[in-house]
């Protein structure tokens, strides 16, 4: 029996257990908290992530979980239109699910057949005999393949591919959930989801499920996503969640109403960054064996098009394909051959979005005048992905 690590419990590293487990594979998973948590925000899929769960077999039940956020437009902060809302060029509308339900959809995958070690920080990675190893400086842990689902600060990523570093973008961005006892009533018309967009800011929010249905999320409300230009803040979450509200004070819609009902528990704050360059290969060949770089780890970008999560399961699902091939190696190749030009392509698209979203005052506005419908290409050119083989 072939043996895997993964190093990594997030949304790639948690499906890649599963479906390399649910292929014969002996998994060892490794995360560096000393539990698996699921986060506490909400996640956007999109068709192509859609489709990616699709072929994992873990697709079943999405529409139990998920809501459909069809495309709304962007605002301004005064009101008017910046991207009026349009025909978008998608096969369906992205959805929204909260990291916990998906959670424990990956965790209803693995099963009992995952050898599960919390509280494992891996800080290196090498060849032993023969096979790839990663260790903690207290134990080594060695198979077949190890995947590194290790986040954009990545160590295994860090010691093969040196040259490759996060790097920030300028900006931070936070996210919550407001469940709905604590959710404000939208005002009458006002749709369940929504995006501003004004000096380099942008705050964009979606329901999930209705509020008092049995329906969407089993754990609903108001997801929100707030990014402003600067460092990550220092300050506790309730001087942030201060900050927060001055900053989009007077903002068009609900911002504000969404804002007064979250608590300084519900912010979760990110980085906003890219690793620079893309690493040469995502596919590592060491003896007998190799490493897998997935999601975050290999080709962290900005979150203008949220295709994170999607991407992470593309990986995944292109991975679990080629290695049904035959041996680590040339299917380590392969794999790089097919993920490497589409995160290239989608790295492209992510920029033209940028070229709106992180513009500021006069520049942004005459860039949407110029091609209002930028943004919607640039996501529905994302989404395009035929599949693990294509």
């Amino acid at each position: 029996m072939r043996s895997a690590v993964v190093v990594g419990a997030g949304i790639g590293g948690l499906a890649a257990a599963g479906a390399l487990a649910r292929s014969g594979w002996r998994v060892t998973l490794l995360e560096r908290d000393d539990r698996i948590r699921a986060g506490r925000a909400a996640v956007v899929l999109w068709p192509n992530g859609v489709r990616a769960l699709r072929a994992l077999g873990l697709a079943g039940g999405l529409e139990g979980i998920s809501t459909p956020v069809p495309p709304a437009g962007i605002h301004r902060p005064d009101g008017s239109w910046l991207v009026p809302p349009g025909a978008a060029e998608l096969e369906s509308p992205p959805v929204v699910v909260h990291r916990e339900d998906l959670h424990d959809a990956f965790i209803a995958g693995i099963g009992e057949q995952v050898d599960v070690r919390g509280g494992i920080a891996v800080q290196s990675a090498r060849v032993r005999r023969d096979r790839p190893a990663v260790g903690d400086g207290r134990v080594m842990f060695e198979g077949d393949l190890v995947v590194a689902a290790d986040g954009p600060d990545s160590a295994i990523r860090r010691r093969l591919a040196a040259a490759s570093t996060f790097a920030s973008a300028g900006f931070a961005a936070w996210r919550a959930v407001i469940p709905w006892y604590r959710a404000p009533e939208l005002p009458a018309g006002v749709p369940g989801h929504g995006d501003v967009l004004g000096g380099g800011q942008r705050f964009a929010y979606a329901s999930l499920g209705e509020r008092g249905s049995a329906g969407g999320s089993s754990r609903g409300g108001i997801s929100w996503v707030a990014t402003v230009p600067g460092a990550l803040r220092p300050e506790p979450p309730a001087g942030q969640l201060a900050l927060l509200r001055r900053w989009f004070a007077g903002w068009h819609g609900p911002v504000a109403q969404l804002l007064d009902a979250t608590e300084a528990d519900d912010l979760v704050q990110e980085p906003v960054g890219e690793i620079i360059p893309l690493p040469d290969t995502l596919g590592i060949a060491a003896g007998a064996g190799g490493y897998a770089l997935i999601g975050d780890a290999a080709h962290a970008m900005p979150h203008h098009l949220a295709q994170g999560a999607s991407l992470a399961l593309e990986d995944v699902a292109t991975l679990q394909t080629v290695l049904a091939g035959g041996a680590v190696p040339a299917a380590l190749h392969e794999y790089n051959r097919l993920r490497r030009p589409r995160i290239l392509r989608v790295l492209q698209q992510s920029k033209k979005a940028a070229a709106v979203l992180q513009s500021r005052g006069r520049i942004a506005a005459s860039i949407a005048r110029v091609n209002p419908r930028s943004l919607e290409r640039a996501a529905a050119a994302a989404t395009e992905w035929g599949g693990p083989t294509g």
